[in-house]
């Protein structure tokens, strides 16, 4: 016969609202400037002066579905 032990699982705490919060807020900051410079980074609203940014983010703008053409 073989003895057969169980190892205990371990539960996983809940993070508190409290320390999740900033970092959400982090998280949607990033998320907003980030979709500013995919869709509206070109023409009037541009902050910087060329193409550079548009043309590097240019595929993620037709994956997202902002015209640019």
């Amino acid at each position: 016969m073989s003895d057969s032990t169980f190892t205990p699982v371990a539960v996983p705490a809940p993070i508190p609202v409290g320390e999740l919060l900033p970092w959400a807020i982090f998280g949607g900051l990033l998320m907003l400037i980030a979709i500013y410079f995919v869709g509206t980074e070109e023409g009037a609203m541009a902050l910087f002066n060329g193409m550079y940014v548009h043309e590097f983010v240019h595929d993620g703008r037709h994956l997202l579905g902002f015209p640019c053409h």
